[in-house]
């Protein structure tokens, strides 16, 4: 059986019209989260493991929207490589290949984005991969590049986001301390939004394989 996990409400949402029947955990965006919703879909018997959602941007050769099937996960220090058949099953030569960084936390800065790409050649970051990596199951990962790597987060990004979705409260409370961040939010939006529908078609296009 295939267990999924995702970072938002709104990725499980796609992901769950193209395999209705596979088990879904919500990270919301955050360690814990991640740990927690691996450990749920074990539980549920699933024997092979998906991590599914947006990415960030590390390397100039993807940007916003770019759809990645990951060949390996480096995490704790080491690549560790996806399972081919089943990264074949989710269109592996039909995205762009190549390592994706799990990290414990959100990578924020531009700086330090661009740094983690010198360190490990990884291509994006994200915050789930990782962990379904350290089950010792056969995973995949199909990510989407959601912010560009040039680019820092706006302060609101970084708080927003709770229980898998953005909290308007927060989202509101950021603007007010700040801003001057209005017209990168703005950005971040329509990078998201092309990122969503992006992943979208590229399902309908090669819808995964039984």
């Amino acid at each position: 059986m295939l267990g999924v996990l995702v970072g938002l409400k709104q990725e499980a949402r796609i992901i769950r019209r193209f395999l209705p029947d596979a088990p879904i955990a919500i990270s919301n965006a955050n360690a814990e989260g991640a740990t927690r919703g691996a450990a749920a879909l074990l539980r549920l018997g699933a024997t092979k493991l998906l991590s599914f959602g947006c990415a960030g941007g590390l390397s100039s050769s993807v940007q916003p929207g770019t759809v990645i099937v990951a060949d390996h996960i480096h995490v704790d220090g080491k690549n560790v490589p996806t399972d081919q058949i089943l990264s074949a099953r989710f269109g592996a030569h039909r995205a762009r290949q190549g390592g994706i960084l799990h990290s414990d936390i959100m990578i924020a800065e531009a700086e330090e984005k661009q740094q983690l790409y010198r360190e490990t050649r990884c291509v994006a970051v994200d915050m789930e991969s990782g962990v379904l990596a350290r089950t010792g199951l056969p995973f995949a990962v199909l990510r989407v590049v959601c912010d560009d790597f040039a680019k820092d987060l706006p302060p609101a990004a970084r708080v927003a986001l709770s229980n898998g979705s953005v909290q308007v409260t927060a989202l509101t409370r950021s603007l007010v301390r700040h801003p001057r961040q209005i017209g990168a939010l703005i950005t971040l939006g329509a990078d998201a939004a092309k990122a969503q529908k992006a992943i979208s078609l590229f399902l309908e296009v090669h819808p995964p394989q039984a």
